[in-house]
């Protein structure tokens, strides 16, 4: 191979992942980054930080190769719904991929040894390796000195004495190394996942035991308003403010029910996909309607319906707190 070496690195935005690339500029390496987008997480970091990097950046969309791993992780979840190991090495094993069409030599990552006591263990670093199938290509900057050598620095494309050492969750090296580097503008860490969330999480399990096999508008919604369930096939979301019930309304989708308030300022409600519409789950999405519209106290009115098709109206009031409470996710 004639010219520099070249790395592709997985960039996540984050201050541990800029840094992993100007450690790498500094030895002449040049970088490419790799970076995803799922309904979970996106690049939009990724990208803002390339203004410090300079690098060649490529997105690449993953939610339906995502979602086969994330229903059945090998190694299992964190705290809440996030598969960090089984993550990683799939993201990996897509970069790997890319090796020979970036005529790089090797892959990269911004993880820090025992930062994370899940996902970052000595044991769980050589997991991602050797399921992502590039072993001996995955090098991490930061905590190299700690790792066993890698395939680059046994050749000398990387010189393993110009990496870092760094271990556990302390961060005053790595904001050192920002002052360095002119580094000011970078996101907390462990932002930027839904799955670390615990409400989404919740939301999340909900959707795969009643929709196995969820579109992306399903992974959408989980994002807005309040989720309740009605039994045990009628999701009602309910939005909270302008501007998610202008999402609402942009994600309906003809065959969704949609349900507004008459003459009152009040929520986009939705019911996604529902597989009848019946009396009973559509008085109860009208009652919360209400309930959360500016309709006063006790006072009946007039809520309107559609599912793109069929169109009707029905007069109610609010739904009580306790009813609420029962079925809120």
């Amino acid at each position: 191979m004639s010219g520099p070496v070249k790395a592709i690195g997985l960039l996540s935005g984050g201050l541990d992942s800029i840094l992993s690339v100007k450690i790498l500029q500094e030895q002449d390496i040049e970088v490419i980054g790799y970076t995803f987008a799922t309904p979970f997480f996106g690049p939009e970091e990724a990208l803002k930080a390339n203004k410090y990097l300079g690098i060649e950046m490529k997105v690449l969309e993953i939610t339906d190769i995502y979602m086969n791993m994330l229903k059945h992780p090998k190694y299992g979840y964190g705290k809440n719904m996030n598969p960090c190991i089984d993550c990683h090495a799939l993201m990996f094993r897509l970069a790997g991929e890319g090796l020979a069409i970036e005529n790089a030599k090797l892959l990269f990552s911004g993880e820090v040894l025992g930062e994370r006591p899940f996902s970052q263990n000595r044991n769980a670093l050589q997991s991602v390796a050797n399921t992502s199938g590039y072993p001996d290509y995955i090098l991490r900057p930061l905590s190299a000195r700690l790792l066993p050598e890698t395939l680059a620095e046994r050749e000398g494309w990387v010189d393993r004495s110009q990496l870092l050492d760094i271990q556990g969750r302390s961060r005053k090296r790595q904001m050192a190394l920002a002052e360095r580097f002119d580094v000011s503008d970078y996101p907390k860490p462990a932002g930027g996942c839904r799955l670390t969330e615990p409400n989404f999480s919740k939301r999340l399990k909900d959707l795969l035991e009643y929709t196995p096999d969820p579109s992306i508008k399903d992974l959408e919604l989980l994002k807005l308003g309040r989720h309740l369930r009605w039994k045990d096939h009628y999701k009602i979301i309910v939005g909270r403010r302008e501007e998610e019930n202008n999402k609402l309304e942009a994600l309906w989708e003809p065959g969704d029910l949609r349900l507004w308030v008459k003459d009152f300022p009040g929520p986009a409600v939705i019911i996604p996909s529902p597989p009848l519409i019946t009396s009973e789950p559509l008085l109860f999405a009208a009652r919360i309607a209400v309930r959360y519209s500016d309709v006063p106290p006790n006072q009946e009115a007039e809520v309107l319906y559609t599912d793109g098709k069929d169109e009707g109206w029905l007069r109610v009031t609010a739904c009580g707190e306790e009813t609420i409470r029962k079925n809120m996710l």
